[in-house]
């Protein structure tokens, strides 16, 4: 059985990894998980507002509580091999694989359904720290009890083989900047403010943020494009990309501050103005103690305690937390799996260990099981 589960989760794999799609484009992806969850016996639920489908498997009549499990389906935009093209280098493929991969497994226990409510969530817009609240927003977690996400952990924090319960991500806010000035020719310098300098001298200011080095935090610009193809012109305009990122809520609120202050400071140093344009923010996580032992005790069944891990700690974001946030009485965690992922998260080459993806299948479905009190054995 588990042979047979884990082919059909590489087959989904490598079509979802072909065929990846960035933030709110993910229409194919959509119809081609819906065709699956369909095919399985899932009553299933698009968004005429965006992309994500749902599927509900099981008896939702109101007699058992509801298991929801996320799977996030965008992609990045990223250059690989010389070519710009939708990547999916956070491993977003391999977690729409493993949810899948749930259902195959809950589906060959035949005699559960009647006795399980679970609710495949497909979720957008990941990577623009927004799609977690759309669904939110559309209803998708309203008659949910429980909530579990899963997310591939580079080599750095969980060694291959070994899981954790939960990962606990830290809070992000990224921001779109523009400086807004006048041209002028490069003879005459005197007749604007070059933002090239106001830039740099706002990169300089972001770079000596200090603050408490107890908590992780960072700053940094990610984007900065100023000027065109006239080396005679004086820009006046440019565009900034920043990244921030603190492990705490608090800490974030007190980065924003700062960030806040700098650009006050610029502004009236230049005479110039800085506006802020698009801000996608992600919340530092918020536990639920229930939900992390269940997820332990299913990490402990399916691998062994030695390679159960504590709760991880990580700098990295993700808009899974919103659920909680938006609805705090959900008993929600994400595990984390170590599969051996190097060189990193986002890197247009990342590769991982794909065996481990019926490891984060079996971890996942002994979690739902555990939910319901159900002790079944998966056969090989």
């Amino acid at each position: 059985m588990l042979q047979q589960i884990d082919d059909k989760i590489r087959q989904a794999y490598n079509y979802l990894h072909e065929n990846g799609e960035i933030s709110w484009q993910e229409y194919k992806t959509t119809n081609y998980i819906e065709e699956i969850l369909q095919s399985y016996g899932c009553e299933t639920e698009t968004f005429d507002a965006c992309p994500g489908v749902v599927g509900k498997y099981g008896n939702f009549d109101g007699t058992v509580p509801v298991v929801a499990l996320r799977a996030d389906i965008d992609a990045l935009w990223q250059e690989v091999n010389g070519t710009q093209c939708a990547n999916h280098s956070c491993g977003h493929d391999s977690h729409m694989a493993m949810v899948l991969g749930v259902l195959y497994l809950i589906h060959s226990l035949e005699d559960l359904k009647d006795q399980v409510a679970v609710k495949f969530i497909f979720q957008p817009a990941e990577e623009k720290a927004a799609g977690a609240l759309k669904m939110v927003e559309l209803g998708v977690v309203e008659d949910v009890d429980y909530l579990f996400g899963v997310h591939l952990r580079p080599q750095a924090e969980v060694d291959d083989g070994y899981a954790t319960p939960m990962i606990g991500h830290g809070a992000t806010k990224l921001m779109e900047i523009e400086i807004d000035g006048e041209d002028a020719h490069g003879a005459r310098p005197h007749l604007t403010h070059n933002a090239v300098n106001v830039g740099t001298q706002l990169v300089n200011a972001i770079n000596q943020i200090r603050m408490n080095p107890g908590v992780p935090h960072s700053a940094k610009v990610t984007k900065f494009h100023a000027g065109g193809p006239n080396t005679n012109i004086i820009p006046g305009k440019a565009s900034l990309s920043l990244d921030l990122r603190a492990q705490t809520n608090p800490v974030m609120a007190e980065l924003e501050e700062q960030v806040e202050h700098i650009f006050k400071s610029i502004e009236f140093q230049y005479g110039t103005t800085i506006k802020v344009g698009a801000i996608n923010q992600i919340a530092a996580a918020m536990t639920n103690e229930e939900a992390i032992e269940v997820m332990r005790g299913a990490v402990v069944s399916e691998l062994g305690a030695d390679y159960t891990l504590e709760p991880t700690v990580t700098p990295g974001g993700d808009d899974f937390h919103f659920y909680t946030i938006k609805k705090p009485e959900l008993k929600a965690t994400m595990l984390g799996l170590g599969c051996d992922l190097n060189p990193g998260l986002h890197h247009p080459y990342m590769t991982f260990n794909q065996d481990r993806m019926i490891d984060g299948t079996r971890i996942l479905t002994r979690a739902v099981l555990n939910v319901y009190g159900f002790n079944k054995e998966f056969s090989n």
